[in-house]
């Protein structure tokens, strides 16, 4: 979002305000924001914004993505990072792809790292959507949603 002084007269300052919502975001963020002006010289100036967000538990992934052929069955994986200095623990709350996808929760670092790991199932040709979401220990972050897309092909 930006906000700015819409009318700078010549030879005087104007301000720009950028900001960004940093909550579907983790690690390092770049923005940047292309300002039109009319100085005969250079018609635009970008503006640029760099972050570092800093998250309770990292996904290696928010998305999965299932795309094989009939009869194929392709599998994805993800991984679950505790950022913060206590132990974390993750129960599956919510899945709605149980005819589709099947899943498995193993604890690779006690506490600290979880690997999820997506199979489709095979089928007819079809396209579907649909999400797991686990619920967490983490009063920062209570719930986070794996958003899951597949699409089964017919064979060539």
């Amino acid at each position: 979002m930006a906000h700015f002084d819409t009318a700078i007269p010549p030879g005087g300052e104007g301000k720009i305000r950028l900001q960004f919502d940093t909550r579907t975001y983790q690690g390092s963020v770049y923005k940047s924001a292309r300002v039109y002006h009319n100085d005969p010289r250079k018609k635009t100036l970008i503006l640029k914004m760099t972050a570092n967000v800093k998250v309770p538990i990292y996904l290696s992934s928010r998305y999965v993505s299932l795309f094989g052929e009939e009869g194929q069955s392709v599998t994805r994986v993800i991984d679950i990072k505790a950022e913060l200095d206590k132990p974390l623990k993750l129960d599956p709350m919510e899945f709605n792809l149980g005819e589709k996808v099947s899943y498995t929760i193993e604890e690779v670092e006690k506490g600290r790292k979880y690997r999820i790991m997506f199979k489709s199932i095979p089928g007819p040709p079809q396209t579907y959507g649909g999400f797991l979401k686990l619920k967490t220990n983490y009063p920062e972050k209570p719930e986070i949603t794996v958003r899951i897309r597949g699409q089964i092909r017919k064979k060539s």
